[in-house]
């Protein structure tokens, strides 16, 4: 970035009161150490990736395995016996606008084994099947629209508003509907999944007990080897299984499924889309350190903080890097660029330091040369765009001015975004 592009952007950065931010980080980019990203497009012996097969068929699954060994844990595949049972449809909700279906995905199979719900709007008027967006919510399904057809979860969440004794009340529907304008992206054509990620696992230490973690795949016993998934890749692992299921629903176009997520939930909607490539679309909304930003720029919240402060969500490896992100053989960049060469959006906010919008665009100007390689367009600028003003080709960037939130500013960027990407679209692939 030039000094005239830094200034512009950074002179709405700062001024943010570093009160207004968790202690313990810096929000100064003179403070920012010297550090040289690993490339992209070199494998782990140096030796240069020469063309778009080498790409494919060495540095991406390098580059995977690095990520599980190194970041979020090793997951297991998809179950053998998984089962989807309909449990409630309707034609007419939301007024007409939309069918809603609500599905358990039972994930051995059984009536007693772990399992999540599924919500799924698809809009009436729009051809069918639909492309949709797929995210993962943080206060339970009936949390992200006020609709009284929607089923009141019975899992475990943190308490919040309508929530009493770590449980949901009727007080909870519609409680995180600013997040998610269903009403405008059934309108815009799309339809709309959502899964509560405490049915997958609750979000805390010890909440692999109560999780996908015990009862499927490594860590069982709660002894996890240094490269066990954490629980971001155990909500990541519940997206792959939604997409499981749209991919059967009739009234979804499963070959056109965005997966979006905000904050950690933004991390795992990365980390799904990086394994994943059946997510035709990935979108990252404020998703920070261990998301879109880069590590070693040790800007906002670092290593150090969140393996502290949240040791469940990651592999326990990541934890040897606290203060030493030098020596981590990634950085978030290279998690961008496992996304090529599907379009992706990265999204910050000019009152969110603590998740370091810059290094937020300066990883997604680095995934571009992987997008080079691979004949579609990256970012297609060299500074840091002025706030609201959104840039991009396949890789598209905004920041907005404002907090830590998923807006409806933000799902209009995109919306557009997906609309450029449309299978009938002429912007850019």
């Amino acid at each position: 970035m030039n000094r005239t592009g830094a200034l512009a952007v950074l002179a709405v950065l700062a001024g943010v009161p570093a009160a207004a931010q968790p202690a313990g980080a810096s929000y100064d980019e003179g403070r920012v150490p010297a550090y040289t990203l690993p490339d992209p497009l070199r494998f782990a012996d140096g030796s240069p990736v020469a063309d778009a097969a080498a790409w494919r068929e060495r540095r991406r699954p390098e580059l995977l395995r690095l990520f599980e060994e190194h970041v979020y844990g090793r997951s297991p595949g998809p179950p053998a016996k998984m089962r989807f049972v309909p449990v409630e449809s309707s034609a007419h909700a939301l007024g007409g606008l939309a069918t809603r279906r609500q599905v358990r995905v039972l994930l051995d199979g059984t009536e007693s084994g772990p399992e999540f719900e599924i919500l799924l709007y698809v809009p009436n008027a729009a051809r069918r099947p639909a492309p949709a967006f797929l995210g993962l919510n943080f206060d339970g399904n009936h949390a992200v629209h006020s609709d009284p057809g929607i089923r009141l979860s019975t899992a475990w969440m943190n308490e919040g508003p309508g929530v009493v004794g770590n449980r949901a009340t009727e007080a909870a529907r519609g409680t995180n509907a600013a997040s998610w304008p269903v009403e405008r992206i059934l309108d815009r054509g799309y339809a709309l999944a959502t899964v509560y990620y405490g049915d997958l696992e609750p979000d805390r230490p010890d909440g692999w007990k109560d999780g996908v973690r015990s009862r499927i795949g490594p860590g069982t016993t709660g002894r996890f080897a240094p490269d066990d998934w954490g629980a971001i890749a155990a909500w990541a692992w519940g997206l792959q299984r939604a997409l499981d299921y749209l991919r059967t629903d009739p009234g979804v176009d499963g070959s056109h499924v965005a997966v979006i997520g905000h904050s950690r939930l933004g991390k795992t909607a990365l980390w799904a889309g990086a394994q994943d490539e059946r997510f035709a679309l990935v979108v990252s909304n404020d998703s920070g350190e261990g998301g879109a930003a880069l590590a070693r720029r040790q800007f906002g919240e670092t290593t150090a903080f969140i393996t502290t402060t949240f040791p469940h969500w990651f592999a326990p490896r990541l934890s040897e890097y606290a203060g030493r992100e030098g020596a981590l053989p990634v950085d978030q960049h290279e998690l961008l660029a496992l996304v090529a060469p599907r379009p992706l959006y990265v999204a910050s906010a000019t009152e969110d330091l603590w998740a370091d919008p810059h290094g937020e665009f300066l990883a997604a100007k680095a995934a571009g040369p992987v997008y080079a390689l691979l004949g579609r367009p990256g970012l297609g600028v060299e500074d840091m765009p002025v706030p609201d003003r959104p840039v991009g080709g396949s890789i598209g960037y905004h920041v907005r001015r404002g907090t830590h939130s998923l807006t409806a500013y933000d799902w209009e960027q995109y919306l557009d975004f997906a609309d450029r990407h449309r299978p009938d679209s002429k912007g850019p692939r």
